[in-house]
């Protein structure tokens, strides 16, 4: 079976900023889907226990004031995300989400955090196999520019236009919504790298040098290795561009899931 043609793991999360290592999760969804069975919805929302910036709150739409109403205890609710995303990967779904590097390495340190076990300690030695539709999406079409200075070439509200599917800003920035839009987008890609070009939708034709072929045929075990070198990649030529204004800039292209540096422990006797 065609990697895209099997179960997923719909994967996303909604937090309080972008920094992997401080940020908390305050709306989370895994939905399981394809495969020929039927769509498992799984949403969380979460008192993420510390306030909720206005520009995160300004971008999904929650405040501190109603994550502390409504929102379950963070501990429990991280505790249950990795249990349904262990359970979907060891009966052999694909996690699959866009720029997902971002939402499972902060789903580990939210883990870590509260004392609980990994992910992959969950899995024990259960392969986890995942679909970034944003590492994959940069190489099938290499050369996109931005649609506006407003709109980047891999966000995922571009994507969803490139491949012909609805988009609602009102409802983008939910968890929910945006696992459903990058599955869909997985699912596209992968129907397109096993489509003879000759069949595309004429905006497809339309890419200089696409490279969708170089997903064809592979297994899901093989697409994921594939999408860590594309990543490191990707990242080495985004730090390189960086680099020609700040000579010290690092771009991190490990994937899917950033490592942990454990904090550094005061030796015995340190001054308070």
């Amino acid at each position: 079976m065609s990697w895209h043609l099997g179960r997923f793991a719909a994967f996303d999360t909604e937090t309080t900023g972008i920094d992997v290592e401080s940020d908390r999760i305050v709306t989370a969804a895994v939905y399981g889907l394809g495969g020929e069975q039927p769509v498992e919805p799984h949403d969380w929302f979460v008192d993420p226990g510390i306030e909720i910036p206005e520009d995160a709150a300004r971008i999904h739409g929650i405040t501190t004031e109603e994550a502390q109403t409504k929102g379950e205890p963070a501990a429990g609710a991280v505790d249950y995300i990795a249990d349904v995303l262990a359970g979907y990967a060891r009966e052999g779904a694909t996690v699959v989400g866009h720029n997902v590097v971002y939402d499972l390495t902060l789903l580990d340190r939210e883990l870590r955090r509260y004392g609980l076990s990994t992910l992959q300690e969950r899995l024990g030695l259960h392969p986890l196999y995942v679909i970034d539709t944003r590492v994959l999406d940069k190489h099938a079409d290499q050369f996109r520019k931005r649609p506006s200075k407003t709109q980047g070439p891999q966000q995922l509200k571009t994507l969803a236009q490139v491949y012909e599917l609805p988009w609602d800003d009102s409802e983008a920035h939910g968890a929910s919504y945006d696992a459903l839009i990058a599955a869909r987008v997985a699912h596209r890609i992968g129907t397109l790298a096993h489509t003879a070009r000759a069949d595309w939708p004429e905006r497809i034709r339309q890419v200089r040098r696409p490279r969708y072929a170089d997903f064809a045929g592979l297994t899901v075990a093989e697409l994921h290795a594939k999408q860590i070198e594309l990543a490191a990649e990707q990242a080495a030529g985004l730090q390189a561009h960086f680099r020609k204004k700040d000579p010290t800039a690092v771009v991190d292209g490990t994937w899917p899931l950033r490592p942990y540096a454990a904090p550094a422990t005061e030796p015995e006797g340190a001054p308070a």
